[in-house]
């Protein structure tokens, strides 16, 4: 059995990160999304946090992350 050439190997493993990356940015956003509708639900990123089970701090930023990335942000990641 050969071996595939290591230029071919790192083409191979480049591709599968940037593969990754894409997922990983995709299920950010989705997941932003559900935590707006949380906030939009519950009143609050801090009644968010709560039912999670996390910090205010990491639904906010996961929140503001995905605002930054959006054209014409909402400011919809309150702390209310």
């Amino acid at each position: 059995m050969d071996a595939k050439p290591w230029r071919e190997r790192v083409r191979e493993e480049d591709e599968l990160v940037e593969q990754l990356q894409r997922l990983a940015s995709e299920s950010a956003k989705r997941r932003a999304e559900a935590l707006r509708e949380g906030v939009d639900e519950l009143g609050s990123v801090a009644e968010v946090a709560r039912e999670l089970g996390k910090s205010w701090n990491a639904v906010y930023n996961a929140l503001k992350k995905q605002e930054t990335r959006r054209p014409g942000g909402t400011g919809r990641a309150t702390t209310e």
